[in-house]
């Protein structure tokens, strides 16, 4: 009698690992098919041996979960070769969204975040409408602990307003960065003007909401840097080009052409410091840093519309400096240090 009250794990702990197998595999094959499923939406090809592990059954089982999502009209494809096993077909949409509570809340707050931070596209209803469709397929428990953090949330700052790029100039300039081919563009420059470029497109950056692509112009052979929400066209032309070495940071060109675009004044300034120091105050998209001659000493060059914010930057270094040009900044300097002295020498 004790033995017809054995619990299922406690006779497939009984019983050898082939018929352990096929007992579990009809106790729960729907659950082991999805969970194929889920392996297989990740991506790339899945080997015989890692589903098997993973699913925790013998090859012949994985076989056969194969053979019911092919059933249900999942076109999963068998790859040959040492290296095959199992993947789907390139393009497929799975019909149902299997998030765990960790994914799903991952989803919506990255595009609750990327709304807020200006990591979203011209078409501004499209994280919207991503994250209403995705909650209307998550189960209700999920559902609602999820509603209960995105109502609960509150931000300190207010969301920017960040120009957004075409939804169809960002998927092609992001191709042809992939696929190192040259793309002409349409472009509206900051005064206005419009002209047709070429550019051999070397990365994508998002720099403080906006959206640029770094690259190199073809006819003269110099860098370029062009924000996206400005292209009203983008096209991929023929051939291809060579894309510049491993270790060349479309970040870093991008903060190195906004340090040196041309403005009003050309700051040139000597400092005492580490540049860990300097860049506390004078970030890459500020400042031009270099190594002065004198050692422990910097040589830093900013190009400024206006001098009004620079004297306050360089008191909160608390840095020995020397300016060594314009002569306004150092008026400034000396205006600013006098009026701190005589608020500090002020009683009530």
């Amino acid at each position: 009698m004790s033995e017809a009250r054995l619990t299922l794990e406690q006779i497939l702990d009984r019983t050898s690992p082939v018929f352990a197998d096929k007992v579990q595999a009809v106790a729960r094959p729907t659950a082991q098919v999805l969970t194929l499923l889920e392996l297989l939406q990740a991506g790339g090809v899945r080997t015989m041996a890692e589903l098997a592990e993973r699913l925790g059954v013998e090859p012949r089982t994985v076989r056969r979960y194969v053979g019911h999502l092919v059933d249900l009209e999942v076109p999963v494809e068998s790859v040959r070769g040492r290296y095959g096993g199992y993947r789907l077909a390139a393009g497929y949409r799975l019909p149902p969204l299997m998030l765990s509570d960790d994914e799903a809340l991952a989803v919506l707050l990255g595009l609750v975040a990327g709304r807020r931070a200006g990591l979203a596209t011209a078409t501004g209803t499209a994280g919207e409408t991503a994250a209403a469709k995705i909650r209307r397929v998550l189960p209700p428990r999920i559902a609602d602990r999820l509603d209960a953090v995105l109502n609960s949330l509150a931000f300190t700052a207010e969301p920017g307003e960040f120009p957004a790029p075409q939804t169809g100039v960002l998927l092609t300039v992001a191709d042809a960065v992939r696929h190192h081919r040259p793309i002409s563009l349409q472009y509206t420059s900051r005064d206005g003007r419009r002209s047709a470029r070429v550019l051999h497109p070397f990365g994508l950056v998002n720099h403080a909401g906006r959206w640029y692509v770094t690259g190199a112009d073809p006819e003269v052979g110099e860098d370029r840097t062009f924000r996206l929400d400005r292209i009203a066209d983008a096209r991929t032309l023929p051939g291809s080009f060579e894309p510049p070495p491993a270790g060349n940071d479309p970040a870093r060109r991008l903060l190195t052409s906004m340090a040196q675009a041309p403005h009003r004044h050309t700051v040139t300034l000597r400092m005492q410091g580490t540049l860990e120091q300097i860049r506390t105050r004078l970030p890459a998209s500020i400042a031009e840093v270099r190594q002065d001659e004198d050692e422990g000493w910097q040589s830093v060059e900013i190009q400024a519309e206006s001098l009004e914010w620079l004297p306050a930057v360089l008191a909160a270094l608390d840095l020995p400096f020397v300016i060594e040009r314009p002569d306004e900044l150092r008026d400034r300097v000396i205006a600013l240090a006098e009026r701190l002295a005589a608020s500090g020498r002020t009683l009530l």
